[in-house]
């Protein structure tokens, strides 16, 4: 067995090393050698294709390794509907899958029932999360507050909007 292992941070502001080390110190450990190891920083779980994400997905195809390693479900993705087909294309590949931090196994029945819930819970959080954003938008504006970022030396003229309708009516 040798893994690629795959971490993620949302924010350019946080670091994988708490991750790093958990999984590094799993590994040695379970006596799992790393055969090669991605890192995608300031990328969000809900979007389906990340750079480095990509790269661990191409190799797995290319079967550089055949288990994958990641600290907890949600670093790989958000999505139900992306999860379900991953975790298919892992059953067809033959590829294994471990969270460390939730003891999934994929090998048994109940390691995959146990992983299905956990991929319906991780789109549920990242619902709520979105309401939450939402919600605190919504009463910042009640209460007066100017969202979005504040005007420079540069905006002496009104901005277009074109380019606003144009992505978002289309």
């Amino acid at each position: 067995m040798n893994a690629g292992v795959y971490y993620r941070v949302s924010t350019n502001e946080q670091s994988t090393g708490m991750q790093e080390k958990a999984i590094q110190d799993y590994c040695e450990r379970e006596n799992i050698p790393i055969a090669k190891e991605y890192k995608d920083i300031g990328e969000s779980g809900s979007k389906s294709s990340r750079p480095e994400f990509d790269k661990l997905i191409q190799d797995m195809r290319n079967k550089t390794f055949d288990t994958i390693i990641v600290y907890k479900l949600d670093r790989i993705g958000r999505s139900l509907s992306h999860l379900v087909k991953l975790f298919e294309e892992f059953k067809k590949k033959k590829i294994h899958f471990i969270s460390i931090t939730q003891a999934i196994n994929t090998t048994t029945p109940e390691g995959r029932m146990f992983l299905h819930i956990l991929m319906v819970l991780a789109e549920y959080e990242r619902e709520l999360t979105i309401v939450r954003i939402n919600s605190g938008l919504a009463r910042a504006r009640a209460l007066g507050k100017k969202l979005g970022r504040p005007k420079g030396s540069r905006d002496k003229k009104r901005r277009r909007r074109s380019g606003y309708h144009i992505r978002w009516t289309s």
